[in-house]
């Protein structure tokens, strides 16, 4: 049996279920601050603690100095630009589990997912045009 969420635990979830571009708890917070007029970002911050702990939810990484969070709790593929700090995935391109097994291996480091850093298509074109 699952257990029951808070509404708002399930308005945090329901939030990074909804979007694909990696919010920080601040970017939860000001999506459901309207809806929720007593949310604090300490409540947001706490219920995306206890969901990335139970697995329900990852962490992306701390870019800019803020975590990012990512509904998809499985292995995949992050592209991360340098320039802007935009974060994508790269679904199309699966992760297999042969390549986190051959790293392991060879370095004991155990990877749960990857992250690519380059520059995004806007950032490239941007200073194309300069």
């Amino acid at each position: 049996m699952q257990k029951r969420f808070s509404k708002k635990r399930q308005a945090i979830l329901d939030c990074l279920a909804s979007t694909d571009a990696h919010p920080t708890a601040e970017w939860v917070y000001e999506q459901l601050k309207p809806v929720f007029a007593d949310l604090s970002l300490a409540t947001v911050y706490r219920n995306l603690a206890e969901l990335k702990a139970a697995g329900v939810i990852r962490s992306v990484g701390t870019y800019d100095d803020r975590e990012h969070f990512d509904y998809c709790a499985e292995a995949h593929l992050h592209l991360v630009c340098e320039s802007c700090g935009h974060i994508s995935d790269a679904p199309t391109v699966p992760m297999p589990e042969a390549w986190f097994a051959e790293v392991e291996n060879a370095t004991g480091f155990r990877a749960g997912d990857a992250h690519l850093f380059g520059l995004c298509r806007a950032c490239r074109d941007a200073k194309k045009n300069q």
